[in-house]
């Protein structure tokens, strides 16, 4: 199935009655699979706290990327931002995280709360090294990722949580360490992850955040391929051919839409045995076909999915982000957004005669699949699409 893989996301909410949050993430993938990733937190709140936190993210990371020494890149950023008159200072805090494509991670920490290290569901100490760098006091530490290892890192809008609300003092580090070893489980991705400890922060803050907040976790996964067909073929001559090379690809195998699920079943000398179950009424009934992990329908199903792609996709959205629906459209999320490291389309331009007179074509089906690609890409999923 290959080497393991790198998965990030992110959750940010907005100090009450902010339009702009304070906390930036800044993420520059490797072409290798690597990444490096920046966590900075803004002076203050609001608009100044904005801009402050987006240079230190966007210069950091991108020096950082470029393997420019990490002394020289707080050098820059100290030359570069403007100085808060108050308090003498040039700078944001900021989380700095780089790894590799083999899971060797550097990371170098500026007064933000220590990052958390979760292996087999346990909180592990990470060793860090003090470092006087462009005058600045640093953490350093460096990490060994091993497969199912999550990283996360956070502002203090985490820490100030409750503070005056449902907590005196808010919730410390060793609390938060523990609350993240009970959510923790190998399946949840790692924007479910990080969405389920900003969740927690919205709570305690009595959905008013006194703080910007955020929690950016990285997670080093194996990886799992999708293959998903996604209506016939424009020629029935070449679905015998179309069949015969999406079910010779690895992983897990997805067929959307009615029509193609009878190809493929046909093919396989088999038949769709249809459900007649309802957990949603919008979403027609999944069916089944012996060899093929999911078989839903196609454009409704497809609109549902975008529906719920965009909510979890959105770094702002402090609901947790699980996918626990039996309909078609939960099932192929949890495939696709959770599950899938690398997604295959197969995309058939054949007409579905079911569609004549609904106002249903070719056209809504392809916009659908282009929105698709580009929710996954957002998720840094390698994603191959075939035409037919």
């Amino acid at each position: 199935m290959g080497s393991d893989v790198l998965e990030y996301g992110y959750v940010s909410l907005n100090k009450k009655g902010e339009e702009l949050c304070g906390d930036k993430v800044e993420i520059i993938p490797a072409a290798d699979g690597g990444a490096t990733l920046v966590l900075a937190d803004g002076l203050g709140s609001g608009v100044k706290a904005n801009i402050l936190s987006t240079l230190t993210s966007k210069i950091l990371c991108t020096m950082a990327a470029a393997g420019v020494p990490l002394e020289e890149c707080i050098d820059t950023i100290a030359g570069s931002l403007p100085v808060c008159r108050e308090r003498g200072v040039a700078y944001s805090t900021f989380s700095l995280l780089t790894v590799t494509e083999r899971g060797e991670g550097y990371l170098a920490e500026f007064d933000n709360p220590p990052a958390i290290l979760l292996r087999d569901g346990a909180s592990v100490p990470l060793e860090r090294a003090e470092r006087i760098c462009g005058g600045k006091k640093l953490y350093l530490s460096k990490i060994a990722f091993r497969r199912g290892d999550c990283v996360l890192l956070m502002s203090d809008g985490v820490v100030h949580a409750g503070i005056g609300e449902t907590l005196n003092f808010g919730w410390d580090i060793k609390e938060i360490r523990e609350f993240a070893e009970i959510q923790y489980d190998p399946s949840l991705s790692a924007r479910t992850m990080a969405s389920v400890m900003a969740n927690a922060c919205y709570e305690l803050y009595g959905h008013r955040p006194g703080d910007d907040t955020t929690v950016l976790a990285v997670k080093y996964r194996a990886p799992l391929t999708v293959n998903m067909m996604i209506g016939p073929p424009s020629s029935p001559d070449s679905d015998s051919l179309v069949v015969r090379e999406f079910m010779a690809q690895e992983g897990k195998r997805v067929v959307c839409g009615g029509t193609s699920s009878q190809v493929v079943a046909r093919e396989l000398h088999t038949e769709v045995r249809a459900g007649f179950d309802y957990p949603d009424k919008d979403v027609p009934p999944i069916g089944y076909i012996d060899g093929i992990d999911l078989t839903c329908e196609g454009v409704l199903t497809l609109k549902r999915l975008l529906q719920i792609a965009e909510k979890y996709v959105s770094v702002s959205d402090p609901d947790i982000k699980l996918f626990k629906g039996k309909d078609g459209a939960s099932q192929l999320a949890q495939i696709l957004l959770v599950e899938a490291s690398a997604v295959n389309l197969f995309v058939g331009r054949g007409v579905n005669l079911a569609h004549e007179g609904l106002g249903i074509d070719n056209k809504t089906k392809l916009d659908a699949v282009v929105r698709l690609i580009n929710i996954c890409k957002s998720l840094n999923k390698k994603v191959e699409i075939k035409y037919y």
